[in-house]
């Protein structure tokens, strides 16, 4: 991983420091870049929120072998690990590599490690394009993610992301604050209710929405049919002061447990941030910028070796706390300090 990162800030120089620990702090304000909207405070949030929840070591037990696969949406996943959807490797990190190898690599690798790699939309079209090529390519082993465009554009993307194979399509709802691509005259909107019930049952694809983040939100993404939600704030990038993705995410799994998958995204920078993300109620977690890192450090086998990196820090956080498999992660194995007397 050194070498991978070490490639990394090389070809991301000017993009991305690829500093030892991605927070946020010197990546303030650099969107286009790798970093957070203004003060970067949501990204910074996300660590944050993530840094305060500490866990239970409980160690006499015979558990040596953890189980870490999940079975999301119908697919059975070694890991409960999705890379985020994160495109546009022209303008957000440095463009040394193509966006048709940097998002090949991450779902080649994906698959490799055995899950799934999420793509990315936006303008220019090449971005969306690349995605659904690499889905085809890998035989439909991949998410398409697009933005909330208006009408039009919205649904002939999601034909076009139904005939690469994918069985699962996301929207990135919390896309609909980038005001920058109306003034491009692509303009993304926030979608009702209704309109959304309507997009979700026009494709045979699971349907995922990200970038809920409240308990009422995510009721609504039921009413609308998701099959899943991401909590997410989309890594800080669209709106400033937002709170964590894990600092919001218990309230949500209240609200609608049982009634869709829940998946979290933000700030997961080990396997024991997945642990703790697991141990909160969601049923898988997305990562994003550690993926780009990875890709263009090493492409596919970069990717690969961040997956089985993470991995292996999952298991080892899952034999500390007498985990033995992640169907049966609760929050027995997070730290909850006493009632006062």
């Amino acid at each position: 991983m050194k070498e991978i990162r070490d490639k990394a800030r090389e070809l991301m120089k000017g993009y991305c420091r690829v500093c030892p620990v991605c927070d946020g702090k010197v990546c303030a304000g650099e969107v286009p870049g790798m970093g957070g909207l203004g003060t970067a405070a949501s990204f910074k949030d996300n660590m944050a929120a993530l840094a305060e929840v500490k866990f239970n070591m409980r160690l006499i037990h015979d558990i040596t072998d953890p189980d870490t696969a999940v079975n999301l949406l119908g697919q059975d996943l070694a890991l409960p690990i999705l890379a985020a959807p994160i495109g546009g490797v022209s303008f957000n990190m440095g463009g040394q590599i193509s966006e048709e190898d940097y998002i090949q690599a991450v779902l080649e690798g994906c698959v490799a490690a055995g899950t799934l790699g999420c793509t990315g939309d936006g303008v220019p079209d090449f971005i969306h394009q690349a995605g659904f090529t690499a889905i085809e390519k890998c035989g439909g082993q991949g998410i398409p993610f697009i933005k909330p465009w208006e009408d039009r554009e919205l649904y002939e993307k999601l034909e076009k992301a139904e005939k690469t194979g994918a069985r699962i399509v996301g929207i990135d709802i919390d896309a609909a604050g980038l005001v920058t691509l109306a003034k491009m005259g692509r303009p993304v909107t926030p979608k009702p209710a209704e309109e959304l019930a309507k997009i979700i049952k026009s494709t045979s694809m699971k349907f995922i929405l990200k970038g809920v983040m409240t308990p009422g939100q995510a009721r609504l993404a039921v009413d609308a049919g998701a099959d899943a939600i991401v909590v997410s704030n989309h890594g800080g990038r669209v709106m400033d002061h937002t709170p964590g993705a894990a600092r919001v995410l218990p309230a949500l799994v209240d609200a609608v447990y049982g009634r869709l998958a829940i998946l979290a995204d933000g700030g997961v920078r080990s396997g024991a941030d997945v642990l703790k993300l697991i141990a909160l109620g969601a049923d898988a977690v997305m990562i994003g910028r550690p993926f780009s890192v990875a890709a263009m450090g090493g492409l596919k086998e970069g990717v690969q070796t961040y997956l089985e990196t993470i991995q292996t820090e999952l298991i080892q956080a899952m034999v500390m706390t007498g985990t033995v498999d992640i169907k049966t992660v609760s929050g027995h194995v997070l730290y909850s300090p006493p009632p006062i007397a």
